[in-house]
């Protein structure tokens, strides 16, 4: 078994005004309004993702779950 971090995205702020770009990737993060949660694995396309919308979202980190390999 590895153990695999997670975050947790929470949207904080509309994606109005934001280029369709910007929209997209809170939709692919799974998140569609203001105080959405998702938890997500810790993996660099998620954090590439996270890195493009940093202006509207907060990011923590959840404790590790337990996955079988």
């Amino acid at each position: 078994m590895s153990r695999e971090k997670n975050l947790v995205v929470t949207q904080v702020r509309s994606a109005i005004g934001n280029k369709p770009k910007s929209r997209g990737t809170l939709r692919a993060l799974g998140l569609r309004k203001i105080g959405d949660t998702n938890t997500l694995p810790d993996r660099p396309e998620i954090r590439g993702m996270i890195a493009r919308i940093p202006h509207l979202i907060e990011v923590t980190e959840a404790a590790p779950t337990d996955t079988e390999s």
